[in-house]
């Protein structure tokens, strides 16, 4: 009976934990500052990744993106690209799970060149063919270098916020 119920108590906290990690990047493009929203949203991808596992991290690349785009809070210009966005956080997501096993520079850094790459080849191909040609260079510069820094920036911020997490629950994440 006992591990039924420590079981129950671990899916109440990553249910909680999930809720406000998703909240966070959920509400982080009310900043409208790319660089900030960009870096919150990585930084909750690695977290969630890092705390409840890949199932959860790649939700949370999914959920905020398409939320953000109905709820008018995503650029329309950035609408043909969504699909991207969302498959460039599933390979930051994987590659982060993947590698951090060994490191975790090394998951947070190749994780976020492997996002900037994807989103810097196929931006270019999907502004040139889908979006207005006054609008193409303006988005294929946000999907450009800025997906770098953010995503770099996300993996120091997140790499601090699990220092703390693990010195005050050590026993979550590995």
């Amino acid at each position: 009976m006992k591990n039924i119920t420590s079981t129950l108590v671990i899916r109440r906290e990553a249910v909680l934990t999930f809720v406000v990690l998703l909240g966070i990047a959920i509400a982080a493009p009310l900043v409208k500052q790319q660089y900030i929203t960009g870096t919150i949203v990585n930084a909750m991808l690695l977290i969630g990744t890092a705390w409840l596992g890949v199932r959860d991290g790649l939700l949370l690349g999914l959920i905020p993106s398409s939320m953000a785009l109905a709820a008018g809070m995503l650029n329309p210009a950035l609408a043909p690209m969504l699909p991207f966005i969302i498959i460039s956080n599933a390979i930051l997501v994987l590659t982060f799970s993947y590698l951090s096993k060994f490191n975790y520079w090394l998951g947070a850094v190749t994780a976020a060149l492997l996002k900037f790459g994807f989103l810097y080849g196929t931006s270019s191909i999907v502004t040139g063919l889908l979006l207005d040609e006054r609008l193409a260079p303006s988005v294929a510069n946000m999907m450009s270098w800025p997906q770098l820094v953010t995503a770099l920036a996300g993996g120091i911020v997140a790499f601090g916020t699990i220092t703390l997490l693990k010195r005050y629950q050590p026993n979550k994440i590995d």
